[in-house]
């Protein structure tokens, strides 16, 4: 089995303790270093050949959201923290997941199992000796993740992307509409488009994002999803109808 190269990055010893002690049990991770000096971890990174990076927020040389804008995409990152605060703008920056200490060995296990199945998909096919290699993410390789952070007026909150039904874009602002809820956020429309994964959504009107597996209906020029009625734009319709036929619906 071949193995993620990891790191850990934390000013607190005991911290890098539970880190170490949970990537032991893990078969396909090996640590590489452990480590408080935000700047070694870094000289790291840039050299290459560290596939994950399990980097702790704050630390006094360098946070880790100055660390990840240096790193420019080198590697893949888990982020370690005990303050919500920094996820909002962490996604934004791409990382694999967020967790929020005390750690708990599951949680840890999920974040690290996204981050293997992201690399093995991005590995070469046909090569008859893969090679494992960081995996930054770009455009074409959708982040193997089951939730998003938004930022609302009093706090940022998670939202589960299976419960999104459809999102609506208005002048200022963003609606997203879940099976139990509206979320309003500042976020506009080509932002959250970028941030959600294709293959479970699709931009169908200048105004509206759609889940796809939650359509119940297309009648000519319009979807209905939970009595909703939702408009095809024109500029939108042909790459619409082209996923509804791959997708055999």
């Amino acid at each position: 089995m071949t193995k993620l190269k990891c790191i850990a990055v934390d000013d607190e010893p005991l911290a890098l303790d539970i880190i170490e002690d949970y990537i032991s049990k893990v078969p396909f991770l090996e640590l590489v270093k452990r480590t408080e000096n935000a700047i070694e971890a870094l000289q790291l990174v840039q050299a290459g050949g560290i596939d994950l990076v399990f980097l702790d927020v704050q630390m006094p040389e360098l946070t880790g959201i100055q660390f990840l804008k240096i790193a420019s995409g080198k590697s893949n990152y888990i982020l370690t923290t005990a303050y919500s605060q920094y996820a909002l703008e962490s996604y934004d920056l791409n990382v694999s997941d967020y967790l929020l200490k005390p750690i708990a060995f599951d949680r840890f296990y999920k974040a690290v199992e996204k981050v293997h199945n992201l690399v093995k998909v991005a590995e070469p096919v046909a090569a008859p000796q893969p090679i494992l290699t960081s995996a930054p993410f770009s455009a074409n390789i959708q982040p193997v993740q089951d939730f998003i952070f938004v930022k609302t007026e009093h706090k940022i909150q998670k939202i589960e992307l299976d419960d999104i039904l459809y999102i609506e874009g208005l002048k200022d602002y963003i609606s997203i509409y879940t099976k139990a809820e509206r979320v309003i956020t500042l976020q506009n429309m080509k932002k959250m488009e970028e941030t959600l994964p294709s293959t479970q959504f699709i931009r169908v009107h200048k105004s509206y994002i759609i889940s796809l597996d939650k359509i119940e209906s297309i009648e000519r020029s319009r979807i209905t999803i939970c009595g909703k009625i939702i408009p095809i734009g024109d500029t939108y319709r042909d790459e619409f109808f082209k996923r509804i036929d791959n997708n055999n619906i």
